[in-house]
């Protein structure tokens, strides 16, 4: 069972916390526990700001698509604009002191597999995948339960 939605939103910071939001409404309705959602709304806030500050995109928006299935929450930012160097970026020492330059260091703190898919004049996309904590009676569980066959529609 897989559940999905994607956000079109204006290249403006101003989304970064319309994603965040919406991102932990979710997953907080579907049963996931405050730390995990915590560490993933951080996590998509800081891939949001770094497509946002690094991608050079050309187009007026970008898009970021949530899947969340059995165990697993996905999120892919995606940025159509000309890319940049995922390889030299992710592979930068961090100064853990300075203002800024943190995000991929809390990204791979926060989420259990971050990769940058990034191809120039084509874009990029960073894709976050963490495992999902549940709360007991979660819908989640229930949704899965049901998809499976294990027990009634409630």
């Amino acid at each position: 069972m897989d559940i999905t939605y994607t956000m079109c939103l204006p290249r403006d910071e101003i989304s970064v916390p319309i994603v965040r939001r919406l991102s932990g409404e979710a997953l907080r309705a579907l049963g996931v526990t405050e730390d995990c959602v915590a560490d993933i709304q951080v996590a998509v806030s800081e891939a949001c700001t770094n497509v946002l500050k690094h991608a050079l995109g050309l187009q007026e928006q970008y898009d970021v698509e949530v899947e969340v299935n059995n165990s697993t929450c996905v999120i892919r930012v995606i940025d159509a604009g000309v890319g940049f160097d995922a390889v030299a970026a992710a592979g930068a020492e961090q100064n853990l002191s300075a203002e800024g330059g943190r995000g991929i260091f809390l990204m791979k703190a926060l989420v259990d597999d971050l990769q940058f898919i990034s191809k120039p004049e084509e874009g990029t996309v960073v894709h976050l995948e963490k495992r999902l904590s549940l709360r007991d009676g979660a819908v989640l569980a229930r949704l899965q339960a049901n998809a499976a066959g294990a027990g009634p529609p409630a």
